[in-house]
């Protein structure tokens, strides 16, 4: 099965949230880090984004 890569604009709609937020989140490691596949392409895998969210609703449940 391939990888599938998302973009920060795919992720900031998936967050709902502003690009500028998904580049902050990244600079300050709250996000899952990238895979850098050129000089100016930087994609998540969704793998390991869904894996983040898992453990975003595991924190929520707890607290």
């Amino acid at each position: 099965m391939l990888a599938k890569y998302l973009s920060a604009a795919d992720l900031a709609s998936r967050f709902g949230v502003s690009k500028a937020t998904i580049w902050r989140w990244k600079r300050e490691g709250q996000i899952p880090s990238p895979i850098y596949l050129g000089a100016r392409c930087t994609r998540w895998r969704e793998e390991d984004i869904q894996t983040y969210e898992k453990g975003l609703i595991a924190d929520a449940a707890l607290g």
